[in-house]
């Protein structure tokens, strides 16, 4: 990284779809080791701070580095689990090679966003799908059709497709928006464990549940303050939003 102790970093940066402003003045530092909780309202600007992290989106001024890097070249350090799948349920195609999607970035300047055709893989490829499926629980899951899985099975499927990048860091858009709390619990106790070796980020409209896992929570409504996960209460989101939260706290 280049004269910075921060893995990511966004420095006055203001974005806009045609005169309609989403984010303005958008300062945020992320260190090495971080789980990042993202929350705001709907339209708030979650899902664009992502994709200009992801260098999907350019901002109309400031400035964004990842790792040091412009985002568009720190792609393939990075592992993205979209709110929705990317590709059709019906598509003929197995949880494996659904997940070996994510390999087509890898030694390449290409996303690792992936697309629909899988191409020619590599024995590591393969064994590196088995790997990512084993770590989300789903290694049962790989010669399944993805049209088959549940909406629980089908998010680790997609979080496996991230993690076969092996990346620096993990990016979810509310990876949990349509599953229930049984299974949102299952599956941020594994984000939990994979932070040990990765930098999280994850978007949420559920502030009170991931106020359990994450170190931080950056509260965006066009501009982003950021508090520790401890500092968050009912009536700091209130001011933020004009909204009234119910807040719980979760011990784990």
């Amino acid at each position: 990284m280049n004269r910075t102790d921060n893995l990511i970093e966004l420095g006055d940066v203001s974005f806009s779809y045609g005169g309609a402003p989403i984010l303005e003045n958008v300062d945020l530092q992320i260190r090495e080791g971080e789980f990042l909780g993202i929350v705001g309202p709907n339209a708030g600007g979650k899902s664009t701070l992502l994709k200009l992290i992801l260098g999907l989106l350019e901002p109309q001024s400031g400035h964004i580095r990842v790792m040091g890097k412009r985002p568009d070249e720190a792609r393939q350090l990075i592992g993205y689990v979209p709110q929705y799948p990317n590709f059709p349920r019906d598509f003929p195609i197995t949880v494996e090679q659904a997940v070996m999607i994510g390999r087509l970035g890898v030694g390449s300047r290409q996303s690792p966003l992936g697309n629909l055709y899988p191409g020619r893989y590599k024995t590591t490829d393969r064994s590196a799908a088995r790997q990512a499926l084993s770590e989300v629980e789903a290694g049962n899951l790989a010669n399944r059709q993805i049209g088959t899985l549940s909406g629980g099975q089908l998010q680790r499927m997609l979080l496996a497709r991230a993690l076969v990048v092996e990346p620096a860091i993990l990016i979810l858009d509310e990876p949990t928006a349509n599953i229930d709390q049984r299974l949102e619990s299952d599956i941020f106790d594994l984000l939990k464990r994979l932070n040990e070796r990765m930098t999280i980020l994850v978007v949420s409209h559920d502030i009170g549940f991931v106020s359990g896992y994450v170190t931080r929570v950056a509260c965006i409504n066009r501009t982003l303050v950021c508090h520790h996960a401890d500092a968050i209460d009912g009536q700091v989101i209130q001011e933020l939003y004009g909204e009234n939260v119910h807040m719980v706290v979760h011990n784990h």
